[in-house]
């Protein structure tokens, strides 16, 4: 049933993470990053249809990195490390301000 709940919550969570990126090119990363951290913050890591499948679908890690790397490889080290900093700082306030909640 666990591996339902997870597919399930993946099936919503990496499409809408898709639609957000095509969206906002710029900024959609860090949008839903920041949103699964609150939303994860909000239900817990244990809940395996919102927690492990729909924020672990929504959430990206490796484009965030992605992302950053390709900014540092165009000479943007300012953009590259603002975007690191975004990221990190609003991901865990948005999860504290979740779990607060």
């Amino acid at each position: 049933m666990t591996v339902l709940l997870v597919t399930l919550g993946a099936a919503v969570g990496a499409p809408l993470r898709y639609l957000v990126g095509r969206s906002l090119p710029r900024t959609g990363i860090l949008v839903v990053n920041v949103a699964g951290s609150f939303l994860l913050g909000l239900v817990g890591a244990g809940n395996p249809l919102v927690g492990t499948g729909f924020c672990g679908a929504l959430t990206t890690y490796s484009t965030f990195g992605a992302d950053t790397v390709a900014l540092a490889r165009e000479r943007r080290p300012a953009a590259a490390t603002a975007n690191v900093a975004a990221n990190l700082i609003l991901g865990l306030a948005a999860a504290r301000l979740g779990g607060a909640l």
